[in-house]
């Protein structure tokens, strides 16, 4: 039997998010059975494990691969930056419409807004204003952006800042545009696990002219702990074709535009 072609960086990476995936559905699965699933030799699955603990997103436990608690999974950035990808960066591409010249943008610490960093060059003279330290230095390298970070409480588990100080610079500050995204939202309500995290986008929101939220359908049909307030305090929602019509239309019933993205 012929051997098989080389995968790419790039395959080899979404095969390893898949396995991820699988894991955190599960709970935890034997190896063996993973090299099984996903047509790979032990010694290539144990590769994707050992490179998927070394990133801290899963465990590896006597021939098992185990996953971490629900709720760092779902708030931890290094678990969300590499999910739903395409339909995050369609997402941005259409944010990036609603965005003029000489703005000033908020924008939270939601991995669905990182692809937004690299559309911007050609818009002049945008001050970004974050709480997130990653995507802070994605902008740093975007000429005519002039980046404002948010200083407060440091979470290295989520690489941006919240607390006090952050709120309280928030209430000095007026912004033209907000975006943000959701970790749950449910019939127009929305919700975060964390509630520091709950109160930033609250002040973000309060602070500003316009509100966009991005939420790709994997947001949707769930809630978290802290509740802030529901849809429509966002004059526009912009999500994915996958998202159940139920959940847009109970943003359309609050009044609130929806935008959806095809992800091809």
């Amino acid at each position: 039997m012929p051997p098989r072609p080389r995968l790419s960086q790039a395959a080899v990476e979404q095969r390893r998010q898949d396995v991820l995936h699988y894991v955190a559905e599960h709970g935890e699965t034997r190896i063996a059975d993973l090299a099984a699933r996903f047509d790979v030799s032990l010694m290539t699955m144990h590769r994707d494990l050992d490179d998927l603990a070394a990133r801290h997103l899963l465990q590896k436990v006597r021939g098992r691969a185990v996953a971490f608690p629900a709720l760092t999974m779902e708030t931890a950035t290094r678990f969300r930056e590499g999910t739903h990808l395409a339909a995050k960066t369609a997402m941005c591409a259409a944010a990036v419409e609603r965005i003029t010249p000489g703005s000033t943008l908020l924008i939270d610490d939601s991995t669905t807004l990182f692809p937004l960093a690299g559309m911007l060059a050609g818009i002049d003279r945008l001050t970004v204003v974050t709480n997130s330290v990653g995507l802070a230095q994605h902008l740093g390298a975007v000429p005519g952006v002039v980046v404002t970070l948010l200083g407060g409480h440091y979470h290295s588990e989520f690489n941006s800042c919240t607390g006090p100080d952050v709120t309280r610079t928030l209430t000095r500050i007026h912004a033209d545009l907000t975006l943000m995204s959701a970790t749950a939202v449910l019939k127009g309500r929305l919700f975060h696990p964390l509630r520091e995290y709950a109160e930033v986008k609250e002040a973000m929101l309060a602070a500003a002219g316009r509100a966009v939220l991005l939420a790709d359908h994997s947001k949707f049909g769930k809630a978290a702990t802290y509740a802030y307030g529901t849809a429509a305090r966002y004059q526009e929602a912009i999500t994915d074709t996958a998202t159940p019509a139920a959940e847009t239309e109970a943003f359309r019933a609050l009044g609130v535009a929806v935008t959806t993205v095809g992800t091809d």
